[in-house]
């Protein structure tokens, strides 16, 4: 396939943003959504074609140069394409949802008066992803992360005129630069002792690093594989959320919910997890930072699925719910188990988008109220919308023959199989987040589909589906949300469809050992239907029921009963107080510090105005001397003279 193709995959939404958003008064609301969507059809469309290319067993993956832009010390900084079969799916996952997005939004930001220019900044958004996956280079990876971030704040503060927003998309902005600001140290550290900022390059020098030893304080050493993978990996905790940098994420909601969709589906959360995937070379070199990711991985999906059971807005739970899937993902690529991560990561955009738009059809139809606590009954109302969030939360769920079941039950029991040290720790801890997931997935379907109705007449009276703009992408989303995971787990899993696309040492192979047990997905099922995931979920769900449907009281008998718990849970574990309070004010105290010591005193006190001050002081002395009088004058030459001839005088003895 010529790299024209490619490079018509990447340009297209660029050249379609670049359209709707200098022009769109010209092409009109219209114009603006039918270009967009065009463009991003037949990216998805040339996706479809490449990943077919890639699925032939003779394919060869594609690594081009298309560019050079500069050429320093050696050092090629380029711009190309490395086109294999996780570039391939990770093209047709990310241009499938922003399509469904895009023609989503047509119904959702329909009276919206920055409607072309949400356009241009989503079409913006999947050229920016797509830099990014399809990049050869850590360069180009940058420019993509970058520019995801960018027009990320863009998107998330896109109703400017809100305060709430503002803060969101600076608090996303500055906590992503925490992470960039490690990523740039990862780069950095395999540049300096690869010379290249090529993946080919650095991943053929990959094992010299593991025998190459850096001192970040004096005595002691520490492996420069090491290193470059922690700079790397935190670089990941931002983009894709992992505590403690994970507090940007549920602030996000404050964005319109076609974004919301796209950024915790397959787009901006899940580069970190791609990023990993990609450096599976330089992971499975250390060890030490391999047990790192597994550890912030599982703690991240047991913690933050607790918030999400208190959490009453629709939006945060399933943004909480983005971040418990997103832990689940990291986990098992600190396990080494990258297939089962990247699976878990197709899976999961298919059904989070669904959810997300699901919840924004429901809060569309309530006339943009987003607490779950006053609707109710709504199945009867909105047929479509119910049963694609039942499909979606049953996927979320791990419900046995729905997608999530085969990515999630997969990717625990890769876990289960790792010998890294706290890999016990982390099983444990995905095992409980199954019950959690299962009950904050139904709490809220139960809450907003069944029950009484708890909305006020007005909004009962007006209730009705939405357009088929909204749900025909919910029915889209839904087909491959309850099928893609009986066709995608032998190749993905168990298959050689990743074979030199990801690379794991025989010590870590967990797959290779589960694969030994696999039979075919019928197989895969049944046997599932009897492991500790399904149970532990299934309870979940009768807990949720009687709780929300059955016993109304009990969750508030509950939450008296455990008030410090709940306290905890609904101030998120107190992290943004610790950092409004602690991190954000001891920055601008020191700040203040460096101010007023280094500005106010040592450089404006002591140099400018101290040197200004001292040679006024010595003026004023100087000036007593001009009296202007003759005599004084006089004298003063008669002194001056006397004292330089006794200088001669005794200088000549």
């Amino acid at each position: 396939m010529s790299s024209g193709i490619y490079l018509a995959i990447v340009l297209c939404p660029l050249a379609a943003a670049l359209l709707a958003g200098m022009a769109g008064r010209l092409i009109g609301r219209a114009g603006a959504h039918s270009v967009t969507i065009a463009a991003v059809g037949a990216s998805f469309a040339m996706s479809l074609m490449v990943l077919r290319e890639q699925l032939d067993p003779a394919a060869v993956p594609l690594n081009q140069e298309i560019y050079t832009w500069l050429v320093t010390d050696g050092v090629r900084m380029q711009v190309g394409f490395l086109v294999d079969r996780l570039t391939a799916l990770m093209m047709t996952v990310v241009t499938f949802v922003s399509l469904m997005v895009h023609i989503y939004t047509i119904g959702y930001m329909h009276d919206d008066p920055g409607y072309q220019r949400f356009f241009s900044h989503i079409s913006l958004f999947t050229f920016a992803m797509l830099m990014l996956v399809m990049s050869n280079n850590f360069m180009q990876l940058y420019f993509g992360w970058e520019a995801v971030g960018l027009v990320s704040y863009l998107l998330i503060g896109f109703w400017y005129k809100r305060p709430t927003a503002i803060f969101a998309n600076l608090k996303a902005f500055l906590v992503n630069r925490v992470g960039d600001f490690g990523l740039l140290l990862g780069i950095a550290t395999l540049l300096a002792y690869t010379g290249s900022l090529d993946y080919q390059e650095v991943f053929a020098q990959a094992a010299s690093l593991q025998g190459q030893q850096m001192e970040i304080f004096p005595g002691s050493p520490w492996s420069v594989a090491t290193i470059a993978c922690l700079g790397l990996f935190v670089g990941a905790m931002a983009k894709s959320a992992q505590m403690p940098l994970h507090v940007w994420l549920p602030d996000s909601m404050e964005g319109p919910t076609p974004i919301s969709a796209l950024i915790h589906a397959a787009t901006m959360v899940t580069a970190g997890v791609f990023l990993l995937a990609r450096m599976s070379p330089l992971f499975e070199l250390s060890q030490t930072a391999l047990s790192v990711v597994l550890v912030v991985g599982a703690t991240t999906a047991l913690l933050t699925g607790f918030i999400g059971i208190v959490q009453n807005d629709i939006k945060r739970v399933v943004a909480y719910s983005t971040l418990s899937q997103l832990g689940y993902m990291t986990a098992a690529l600190g396990a080494s188990a990258y297939a089962a991560g990247i699976f878990h990561l197709m899976t999961h955009a298919f059904f989070k988008a669904l959810l997300f738009l699901a919840a924004g059809s429901v809060i569309v139809a309530m006339h943009h109220e987003q607490d779950i606590r006053k609707m109710g009954g709504l199945r009867r109302y909105m047929p479509v919308t119910y049963w694609t969030s039942l499909m979606g939360s049953l996927a979320l769920i791990g419900f046995p023959g729905f997608s999530g079941f085969f990515s999630k039950d997969a990717l625990i029991e890769a876990v289960g199989l790792s010998e890294l040290p706290f890999a016990g720790f982390a099983y444990y801890c995905l095992m409980a987040g199954v019950l959690v997931t299962a009950v904050y997935s139904f709490r809220m379907f139960f809450l907003v589909f069944h029950g009484k109705e708890r909305m006020d007449e007005e909004t009962r009276h007006h209730l009705h589906e939405s357009p088929w703009v909204i749900t025909v992408p919910l029915v889209l989303l839904a087909i491959p949300s309850v099928a893609i995971g009986w066709l995608a787990i032998e190749p993905l899993l168990f298959g050689s469809y990743f074979d030199g696309a990801i690379v794991v040492n025989e010590d870590h192979n967990v797959l290779a050992e589960l694969g030994r047990e696999f039979h075919g997905s019928g197989q895969f099922v049944l046997h599932g239907m009897l492991g500790w995931p399904v149970l532990l979920s299934m309870f979940g769900v009768g807990l949720a029921w009687y709780a929300y449907l059955r016993n109304p009281a009990f969750p508030e008998n509950v939450r008296r009963r455990l008030a410090s718990v709940h306290a905890l849970l609904v101030n998120k574990y107190y992290l943004d107080d610790l950092n409004d309070k602690v991190i954000a004010r001891g920055a601008r105290g020191l700040g203040s510090l460096f101010w007023k010591i280094g500005d106010a005193l040592l450089i404006d006190g002591a140099m400018v105005n101290g040197s200004a001050r001292t040679l006024g002081w010595i003026a004023g002395y100087m000036r007593r001397g001009q009296t202007g009088y003759l005599y004084h004058y006089a004298f003063a030459m008669i002194v001056s003279l006397a004292a330089l001839l006794a200088w001669i005088i005794f200088r000549g003895s």
